[in-house]
């Protein structure tokens, strides 16, 4: 093999690595553009058109087949359209046995009237394809059909992905965090392709994904649990070792999957080691941590290390001071003692303890309820009263950061548990103790709700009679001394104001008529976890039984609730004087 072309050769295997990872992107174009800016300076015509060229590389770790034009028009593209012109363009330019590949060639040749590759007619020019013989004209348009069809399918599928493609902002890396309806995007994306056939693209997808994403780990644990599902499971320890050694390895969320997925897997030594990094290292007194591997080995049949994570986990909170952990720790062991071992007394002296060694807080006052809830009488009714009142009526002696929501919702749940269990006494001393913190509160609400709500019925009333004027020129030209108070256009807006309706003023908390049933206090920790320690990246704040809140909610444009019909009103309405009153805010300034 000559020199050039061995530089050649050399030459396509670079570019054919590159494009092994980027060749399918939707902006790969530049990388496309230079591999044929590259086969044009070599004249390597039929490497540019083929779909397989037999230029194969002698080194057995790179083996790939030399796609140009075909290989590009089989996938969406952002310029697709130029490479389907470009193709033709040099189709129209080279005879056909130049764009032939020699499979290809030898493939013709065997079902008949091909000629041999470089011969040609006599009297004929050899680069006018157009002057070819009939066989060789049907043989051209057969070879462009087959790249039409690619392109074809390749277009149809861009009509599907270009709304993704094109919402997509940063493909790029950087350390800003995305905005939401980015990130949206990217889920939406990924669940398309997910439902396709092409296993291929989900793989590409996910790494482009990972590109922008890398310190999100929800979209780690998406890939490589979809990994997982398919049965790839290299891809999915690959990318798991990435997630947890390299882009998001301070982030506890990532380890607690690992150690779920070790253990479904059996790798019960990985599991506790992913687990211990997290208690160690990553996060220390992580309340989730503690729970997840707790529950662990009470599935494993050891109750007793169970056990024994808990009450070490409570003795290092013990230690530091204003642990926001440790009430959520005892109330946590306290219901895994009463719900899984059966050991109600053990649970109650648990909580007991709480009471002497941390401040009074709604979670563990809800536990103290809910475990009083579900023991047999007579219910402790004085001790969690004393507590209550305690927690709802900061004094000097003991202080209270709880906000005034949380205090009237907790006074709310023991009104609930009183109405079950308490006497008319005991009930008529928490009413009157919920009435004289709480009632001044919530009127005060109401009646700024209401004027409010007044304000907007006043506004309602000007806006549906700016618009009878403007609607009805023979209205307004009745009075031609008076004045329009508002500018044209302004009085036509859409009349989709909901109903304003006189809010009642509320003795008690809304929410407090639909409170649960006692029985849904199975799941009380899941909605008062305390900010744990921050990471290095978000900070968990999710409670027992759900991974933090990691897939943002989606965010919706503001509606407009101008309708089609004020634009025709307006055309009709003259235009406002230079003395014209301008035009007031919807909700004035009262906020």
């Amino acid at each position: 093999m000559s020199a050039t072309a061995l530089i050649h050769l050399h030459g396509v295997r670079l570019f054919e690595r590159g494009l092994v990872y980027v060749g399918t992107d939707y902006l790969s174009f530049p990388l496309w553009d230079k591999y044929l800016e590259y086969e044009y300076t070599q004249q390597a015509w039929s490497n540019v058109a083929a779909a397989a060229n037999s230029c194969k590389s002698t080194d057995q770790e790179i083996r790939h087949e030399c796609y140009v034009y075909t290989q590009i028009l089989q996938n969406p593209n952002q310029q697709l359209d130029r490479y389907f012109e470009g193709f033709k363009e040099l189709v129209a330019s080279r005879p056909l046995s130049e764009l032939r590949t020699p499979e290809e060639a030898a493939a013709a040749a065997e079902a008949g009237g091909e000629q041999i590759e470089g011969e040609v007619n006599p009297g004929s020019e050899p680069s006018k394809p157009v002057s070819a013989s009939l066989k060789d004209a049907e043989e051209l348009e057969k070879y462009i059909a087959i790249r039409e069809e690619m392109y074809k399918k390749a277009k149809e599928f861009d009509s599907k992905i270009i709304g993704f493609e094109t919402a997509i902002r940063r493909p790029y890396f950087h350390v800003r965090p995305l905005n939401v309806a980015e990130l949206e995007n990217w889920h939406n994306y990924l669940e398309f392709i997910e439902g396709g056939d092409d296993f291929n693209k989900v793989v590409k997808l996910y790494e482009r994904c990972l590109i922008a994403c890398a310190n999100y780990p929800e979209y780690w644990i998406r890939y490589v649990s979809c990994m997982e599902t398919s049965g790839s499971l290299d891809l999915a320890d690959n990318a798991l070792a990435r997630a947890t050694q390299v882009f998001v390895k301070r982030q506890p969320e990532i380890h607690l999957f690992a150690a779920r997925l070790r253990e479904q897997r059996g790798d019960i030594s990985g599991a506790r080691a992913a687990y211990q990094l997290v208690h160690a290292e990553i996060s220390p007194g992580l309340v989730e941590a503690i729970i997840k591997h707790a529950n662990m080995e009470r599935r494993l049949g050891n109750l007793e290390d169970a056990c024994s994570i808990y009450e070490q986990a409570i003795a290092i909170e013990k230690g530091k001071e204003h642990s926001q952990s440790l009430p959520l720790l005892f109330a946590q062991y306290s219901r895994f003692l009463y719900l899984v071992s059966g050991k109600v007394e053990k649970g109650r002296e648990i909580l007991d303890q709480a009471v002497e060694n941390v401040q009074l807080s709604k979670p563990l006052l809800e536990a103290l309820i809910h475990l009083e809830s579900i023991q047999s009488l007579p219910k402790r009714i004085d001790l969690l009263d004393s507590l209550v009142d305690k927690f709802l009526v900061p004094s000097p002696e003991n202080p209270n950061i709880a906000s005034v929501d949380e205090r009237e919702e907790l006074s709310s749940i023991f009104l609930e548990f009183l109405d079950l269990f308490g006497d008319a006494p005991s009930i008529k001393k928490a009413d009157d103790r919920h009435a004289k913190l709480f009632l001044r509160h919530r009127t005060s609400s109401d009646s700024k709700k209401r004027q409010a709500e007044d304000y907007i019925v006043s506004e309602k009333t000007k806006l549906a009679k700016s618009a009878v004027a403007a609607t009805n020129p023979s209205v307004v030209g009745a009075y031609p001394g008076a004045q329009n108070q508002w500018p044209a256009g302004y009085g036509v807006q859409g009349q989709t104001w909901p109903q304003a309706t006189q809010a009642q003023s509320q003795q008690w908390n809304p929410g407090y008529a639909q409170q649960a049933a006692y029985g849904a206090y199975g799941s009380y920790g899941t909605g008062y976890a305390p900010a744990q320690a921050p990471a290095a990246s978000v900070p968990s704040t999710a409670g027992y039984g759900a991974y933090p809140s990691t897939y943002p909610a989606q965010a919706f444009p503001q509606q407009n609730y101008a309708q089609p019909a004020a634009a025709a009103a307006a055309a009709l309405t003259p235009a406002p004087q230079a003395t014209t009153v301008p035009p007031t805010a919807y909700y004035g300034s009262y906020y």
